[in-house]
């Protein structure tokens, strides 16, 4: 047996070695003199530090390493410093290797990078999440260091791209945390082959069937397309080389995760998805021509087919705030179906293709610093020492996916601003102070409301007054984060000055009524008139809304309430849910990981019904609630709150029902109605709760609250509607 060990683990250093000669290969382009001995010199100190570790699947643990400094260097285009830090990334958290190590070996530059992508260890806020908590430090590091985020991006895309062997709820943490932060910072930082994979591969484990079914139909087509494309490339490749441009035309697949989501914002089905790939026409043009050279293209591609008026893209002219630069438009194709064409050169595809790391390359060329003000922004966020790490992801995360529009100021500078951007954003765009003394603004000379909502192009002037100060409702009417943090802020500010006020007047009156002023019986009666925290109490004392007799009022009810406290999520440990237990006939549902039964609620977000794919989430004052992976809400909660995540799985017992929506859309027809309730009601025996009609010539809109049993009931019940006459689609609902 022992030959067999030694054997296998000799395969396994040829196989290490093998990758990092790869490695090498891939950094080739982008090594200097000295550069190669501080790569081996990385890669052996990895080598050592993780040598007694393995992966979940069983394989050394410095394959992960070395994948990491990999797509660094082959997919973002990273040099030197960043393979040494990819290589590195996970010594400093998983073995006895110190950041004081690697600085004295490596130097403060990787130090200070290998910091930012070192998990946050220590104490905590308990309200706030570990996981923002992380992902703000990442952030931090990026202020000072783009390549922190990069770095942080190639792990995340080989840990997706090797997460078989997780655990379900892991799969599920991970995911989400990928979808809601990670893709959104990818498409941000302009990597649109990264931000795809990692959107697909994060549909893969949160909408298993849903992604088999799309790849699937795709692959089934798959000729079919290919001949298309042809088709269309052909006589589009014969007159771009006619007229003299050097010009490379190609078909490119829509990723899964965008034809889904054509599906869900359309509500239509696979078959009706016309775009299922984009044409690529890639120019070979020196970079004073690009411009011109891309209209050129874009001429001839509209002279051969009809374009669309309303779909031409110009990014060339204004390249987005990422730094993409490409000409889009969609066409009539022979076959009458719409096709996306893009047209782009060689250096604006590198930059799409490799975003920010591409920029550097192109940084002496190349005018446009979009990602420096980007990065300008999120610094100052991270100054904001107020924000609250969630309140700062959400914030953060609102301004990743957003497109632009551009305004001009009254003395015509350009200012960029997310689609949606009101008068407002502009206002604290230009300066704080601003923002905090607007009523009002100017928009095309036009006078407008704080509220208005800017368009591509608009002249903004801002009007101010010295007795405004930031309202409450103020935060429904911004987008950017900046203005919200800025609100926010001051807001708390003037909070913190009621509260003082309430403070005075609290102690007073308990003093009256002889109860003792301390932090243990704030929070009894916080928790009495059911407020967030004692900050809270004080300022609904100073606004009158809390009197003397409300005090009364919860010390004749203190007997009862003194046993129970305040709940916080710290002290709802799965263990001490798992004591809740319920009685055994209505047990359907199994939680924790020994999966056990407990006392839940179902969530009125996604109205989960058995055979959903579902999860626990520990609230902090209703026990546990159920949510199906696919909930709208879902994705958020995992990532912010992956420690208050259970596993929950359903199990067969005595049939119960469940609410849940149907959407009926169809040709109004004569007993449309009639036939649609007598299959739910006497074929599937069905109780419906509710049923609200719209018909709009001659058009039927339907929506339908039934109790069913599980997923199984539903189908079939969907599949017989949809047999009803005049019925074109049956959908399932949120609520």
């Amino acid at each position: 047996m022992k030959i067999e060990l030694v054997i296998d683990l000799e395969a396994e250093k040829q196989e290490i070695l093998k990758r990092y000669r790869a490695l090498l290969r891939a950094s080739k382009s982008t090594l200097q003199k000295g550069d190669k001995k501080e790569i081996r010199k990385a890669f052996d100190m990895a080598l050592e530090s993780h040598k007694d570790m393995r992966r979940k699947s069983g394989e050394p643990y410095i394959y992960h390493p070395i994948a990491v400094a990999q797509i660094a260097a082959e997919e973002i285009g990273l040099g030197t410093t960043s393979i040494v830090c990819a290589l590195l990334h996970d010594v400093v958290e998983d073995t006895d290797i110190t950041l004081e190590d690697i600085e004295r070996e490596f130097g403060k530059k990787t130090a200070k990078i290998i910091d930012g992508l070192t998990k946050i260890s220590g104490v905590f806020d308990t309200n706030s999440s570990l996981q923002a908590e992380n992902f703000r430090k990442m952030l931090l590091t990026l202020a000072d260091d783009v390549r922190v985020i990069l770095i942080k991006l190639a792990d995340r895309l080989h840990n997706m791209r090797t997460m078989d062997f997780m655990p379900r709820h892991k799969q599920l943490k991970i995911a989400s945390e990928t979808i809601y932060l990670y893709a959104p910072l990818a498409h941000r930082l302009g990597l649109y082959a990264i931000k795809s994979e990692l959107e697909d591969l994060s549909m893969k484990y949160l909408e298993p069937e849903t992604y088999k079914f799309i790849a699937k139909k795709l692959n089934e087509k798959k000729t079919e397309r290919n001949m298309f494309i042809k088709k269309f490339v052909e006589p589009i490749d014969e007159i771009v080389h006619e007229q003299g441009l050097e010009a490379d035309v190609y078909g490119r697949p829509k990723s899964i995760h965008s034809i889904w989501n054509k599906m869900k914002k359309k509500n239509i089905p696979f078959e009706e998805v016309y775009d299922l790939f984009a044409i690529r026409i890639i120019l070979d043009s020196a970079y004073e021509n690009e411009k011109a050279d891309c209209w050129k293209a874009y001429s001839i591609v509209t002279d051969l087919y009809r374009p669309n008026p309303d779909r031409l893209r110009d990014w060339v002219s204004s390249p987005k705030g990422n730094g993409y630069e490409s000409l889009h438009t969609t066409v009539m194709g022979p076959r009458g179906q719409w096709v996306e064409v893009q047209i782009r050169t060689q250096r604006m595809n590198e930059i799409a293709e490799k975003g920010f790391a591409a920029h550097w390359k192109y940084k002496e060329s190349s005018n446009d610093n979009g990602l420096d003000q980007w990065i300008q922004k999120v610094r100052e966020m991270l100054n904001n020492p107020e924000a609250n790490a969630l309140d700062f992801l959400d914030d953060f995360k609102m301004n990743l996916f957003s497109d632009e529009i551009f305004i001009f100021t009254p003395k015509g500078a350009l200012i960029q601003l997310p689609l949606g951007a009101t008068a407002l954003d502009f206002a604290f765009e230009i300066h704080t102070g601003v923002g905090a003394t607007c009523i009002g603004a100017k928009v095309n000379h036009k006078l407008v409301p704080i509220s208005y909502k800017l368009q591509n192009g608009d002249q903004v002037e801002i009007i101010t007054s010295s007795k405004q100060t930031p309202k409450e409702d103020w935060l429904n009417v911004v987008v950017t984060a900046k203005a919200k943090s800025k609100i926010k802020s001051s807001l708390k500010e003037e909070k913190r000055k009621i509260a003082e006020t309430g403070k005075e007047i609290l102690e007073r009156k308990l003093k009256s009524l002889k109860i003792t002023y301390n932090t243990d019986n704030l929070q009894k009666i916080s928790y009495f008139f059911k407020l967030p925290s004692t900050q809270e109490l004080f300022v609904n004392v100073a606004l009158g809304k809390i009197e003397l007799k409300d005090i009364k009022e919860y010390l004749s009810s203190e007997k009862e309430v003194e046993t129970r406290g305040p709940e916080r999520p710290e002290n709802l440990t799965e263990d001490m849910v798992k004591t809740k237990m319920k009685g055994a006939e209505n047990d359907i549902l199994l939680i924790g990981e020994d999966l056990q039964k407990i006392d839940y609620t179902l969530a009125a977000c996604c109205n989960p019904i058995p055979g959903d794919d579902v999860f626990g989430f520990v609230t902090v004052s209703e026990g546990i609630k159920i949510h199906r992976t696919n909930c709208p809400n879902a994705t958020q909660l995992m990532s912010n709150y992956g420690y208050r995540i259970v596993k929950a799985k359903w199990n067969k017992q005595q049939e119960l029902t469940f609410l849940t929506g149907l959407r009926i859309v169809g040709i109004d027809d004569v007993g449309l109605i009639n036939n649609i309730t007598r299959v739910i009601s006497t074929d599937f025996k069905v109780n419906m709760r509710s049923i609200t009609v719209d018909t709009n010539e001659g058009i039927f809109d339907g929506s339908i609250m039934i109790f069913v049993n599980d997923t199984e009931h539903l189908e079939n019940l969907i599949k017989n509607l949809l047999k009803v006459k005049g019925v074109t689609g049956v959908t399932r609902f949120d609520a």
